[in-house]
């Protein structure tokens, strides 16, 4: 696909700025709420019919909050950070008055009475609420296909995935139906679908940002965290989401603000470490080699830029064992209930914790003790470690995952994703970057992991990175031919077998009859 974007319609030019840039227009009185959440709706309308990014919309809610927010301009309010700007929110995410469905049949006629603090959070701060974004049944996956909304096709080529969980929120990113939009991370949720369709995902450490759905309130695998076409971006959202919450045990007193302003970095002067693999993740030969010419080409900005090799023990049943504890306590009712109400991905992660054991239990919270003891040594002597984020080019969306790689059969359903899940396993922040494209045309996303609890330190990286990669083609954040779209065969909605209703007026509903 042609890295450039074509113009689609006269808005293009508005959708297609920053997050920042659009705040920043809105403030200066340059720009109307109601300008840009009417251009967003058009984008939709043009582009969404071939990515299924976004579900369940509230247009008709959301016009309304654009008038008031145009007022508030005028009036010479206080306005928030996010003053104005159209939210796409992520489909695990209760939202009041909108269809939230979480991608399973159990909840296709869900609609929240109150927003969920991520939610709530970020209205406070001033955005606008104009629809769900797409994800995995339950969330469990790294492809955003399920039976309720169908796939979501990847912006570069509808035929292929975009990633999961939070697909469909990248893929309305990179498409720029919406200027923000939420996402969440257990085993790469965020910088999977990030990488996969060009755009910024960063996981920040546990407790940054209060993440008050999961099942078990101390683990620290399950984060909520921002996503943007720039680091700014990613940024400015979580400027607006951070700070302690007490439905979340690991949140804790910071300053949001600090985020809109990480840390200056020269990239001269950091010592960075590379992997193509951690020392234990199945990646496609291809990739492999996408990634060698990467660093190649980004080595001169580096004090220091090695290969190194990692330990990182039994990272693999490690996390399978801590993965399936949160299936189990999250989804024990509705199993017990009628175990065929789950799909085959969610079923599947029940199952084998409902099998294991305390022991099991006690043996991977200490493995996971020891892996991130390890894990210090190597910033020891290096600031950053860089790998791929993703190990195999984006696949066909019928295909449910990644079944081999490089000919080697893969365990489950989401072993292929190790390459961030044994990054989550150390708690330590992690950003996938646009880095061009691989080697078969399609995006290819740069993981960059920071030492503990250097999130301010790991922006400011990227950001300087995403300025010094700007002005070298190979290394430029891709962007897709939006007008050359077509339709994906089959289409993106045909898996689902009770197709719900798309409609606009859904917030005004006091309930809704999915059918």
């Amino acid at each position: 696909m042609n890295p450039t974007n074509t113009p689609l319609d006269a808005s293009s030019e508005l959708v297609e700025k920053s997050a920042v840039e659009l705040r920043r227009l809105i403030g200066s009185k340059a720009l109307s709420p109601v300008e840009l959440l009417e251009a967003c709706i058009a984008r939709i309308e043009r582009v969404n019919p071939f990515v299924n990014a976004v579900t369940a919309t509230c247009f008709e809610r959301a016009r309304a909050e654009a008038r008031a927010a145009e007022n508030a301009v005028v009036r010479g309010d206080t306005l928030g950070l996010l003053h104005g700007l159209p939210l796409g929110v992520k489909d695990l995410e209760p939202t009041e008055g909108l269809l939230t469905t979480w991608g399973s049949p159990l909840y296709r006629d869900h609609v929240p009475e109150k927003d969920i603090e991520l939610v709530a959070r970020l209205r406070r701060a001033g955005a606008i609420v104009a629809g769900k974004t797409n994800v995995p049944e339950m969330g469990a996956g790294a492809n955003s296909r399920n039976d309720v909304w169908g796939a979501t096709g990847n912006p570069f080529d509808p035929n292929l995935n975009a990633g999961g969980s939070s697909g469909g929120s990248a893929a309305a990113l990179a498409c720029d139906m919406l200027p923000v939009c939420t996402g969440s991370d257990t085993g790469g949720s965020l910088r999977i679908p990030a990488a996969k369709c060009g755009v910024v995902g960063f996981r920040p450490s546990p407790g940054i940002v209060p993440s008050v759905r999961k099942p078990l309130g101390w683990t620290p695998i399950s984060v909520v965290g921002p996503m943007g076409r720039t680091v700014d971006d990613a940024c400015l959202q979580l400027a607006a989401s951070a700070g302690m919450h007490a439905g979340d045990a690991l949140s804790y007193p910071l300053d949001a603000l600090s985020f809109l302003a990480p840390a200056h970095v020269d990239l001269a002067n950091l010592r960075v470490a590379w992997t193509e693999d951690f020392g234990t993740c199945a990646v496609d030969d291809g990739i492999r080699a996408t990634f060698r010419r990467k660093i190649e080409a980004m080595r001169h900005l580096f004090r220091r830029c090695d290969r190194v090799d990692f330990d990182m023990g039994e990272a693999h049943r490690c996390f399978d064992v801590l993965r399936a504890e949160a299936f189990v306590a999250g989804m024990q009712a509705a199993y017990e209930r009628d175990p065929d109400s789950l799909g085959p991905n969610p079923r599947a992660n029940y199952e084998m914790g409902a099998r294991m054991s305390l022991l099991d239990s006690a043996w991977a919270q200490a493995e996971q003790t020891r892996l991130i003891n390890r894990f210090q040594a190597t910033f020891a002597d290096y600031d950053l470690v860089l790998s791929p984020t993703t190990p195999v080019s984006p696949f066909p969306w019928t295909q449910l995952y990644a079944t081999h790689i490089n000919g080697e059969a893969q365990a489950n359903y989401y072993r292929w994703l190790a390459l961030t899940y044994v990054v989550t396993l150390t708690t330590h922040p992690a950003i996938t970057l646009p880095c061009g494209l691989d080697h078969a045309g399609m995006p290819f996303g740069l993981q960059v992991v920071g030492g503990f609890r250097t999130d301010h330190r790991v922006l400011g990286a990227a950001r300087a990175m995403e300025q010094a990669f700007s002005a070298h083609a190979p290394l430029r954040r891709p962007r897709p031919d939006l007008a050359a779209l077509r339709a994906a065969e089959p289409a993106l909605r045909s898996i689902v077998k009770t197709p719900p209703v798309f409609d606009s007026r859904l917030a005004q509903a006091a309930a809704v009859s999915a059918v």
